[in-house]
């Protein structure tokens, strides 16, 4: 533990704790300190992460799930309380398909995830396959089985949405660590979410809905991004989990 302090680590016993936990013998623990210390964060330096009761599993190179990020999830189930297809694009982990199948009740959904990233690919493959999910790799919708077109219930994008020039400016457990694709939104943050909402209509039921997350900033834009698309669109946002969420429903 007084590795993890002097390391800068603000959480350094409950750290250690885990640490402790999840290393099989004395000399894991103690590359696992040595990672941590490095700067490494600590969900990869143990290898999950908690997200919505589930422990998602992770692996260098990933994007580690947000705990705000929850707050997507309880939007999209409190939308769509009876969905049964489900689509997680620009997944990371398949942290937040897997909270919505299972909150939706595993085994009675249809559950696709897609990434452009394989690292992604692979590690999401892990956190659905028990809930019967697939993950395809690609582009946005061109990851997508064109069988999904008029079909989805729920489209949840957590896209990335940090502005480029403010990439620098972002922790270095994050910048370090985690793939500029799951960060970098482009020049305003929006580019991603833009081309998301743009193509959603086409794969949206009728009261279908899509959720990305976005920045405070930046919610009146993507907002408006939603609109333009021809959806009905509102802003949720949390004071408890720092989350603005914007919804959007097909007519």
């Amino acid at each position: 533990m007084a590795a993890l302090r002097a390391a800068g680590c603000v959480f350094a016993e409950d750290e250690a704790d885990l640490i402790l936990t999840a290393a099989s013998a004395p000399q894991e623990v103690a590359a696992m300190v040595e990672r941590r210390v490095s700067g490494l964060p600590l969900e990869l330096v143990v290898g999950w992460a908690e997200f919505h009761g589930l422990r998602i599993a992770l692996t260098p190179g990933v994007f580690v799930p947000r705990r705000r990020t929850e707050f997507l999830v309880d939007q999209a189930l409190a939308q769509a309380p009876r969905a049964r297809v489900v689509v997680d694009l620009c997944c990371g982990s398949g942290a937040v398909g897997a909270a919505l199948a299972r909150g939706l009740g595993a085994g009675e959904v249809e559950l696709h995830a897609a990434d452009i990233d394989p690292a992604a690919v692979r590690c999401a493959r892990r956190n659905v396959a028990g809930l019967g999910g697939r993950v395809h790799r690609g582009d946005l919708f061109d990851a997508l089985p064109a069988a999904l077109r008029g079909r989805v219930d729920i489209l949840a994008a957590n896209v990335p949405y940090v502005p480029s020039g403010e990439i620098a400016l972002l922790p270095a457990e994050a910048r370090d660590h985690e793939p500029l694709t799951a960060l970098d939104g482009g020049s305003d943050g929006l580019d991603v979410l833009r081309r998301v909402a743009a193509g959603a209509p086409d794969w949206l039921a009728p009261g279908g809905c899509l959720l990305a997350e976005t920045g405070r900033h930046q919610a009146p834009a993507a907002v408006a991004a939603f609109t333009d698309a021809g959806l009905r669109a509102r802003l949720a946002a949390s004071e408890e989990h720092h989350a603005h969420v914007v919804i959007g429903v097909r007519p």
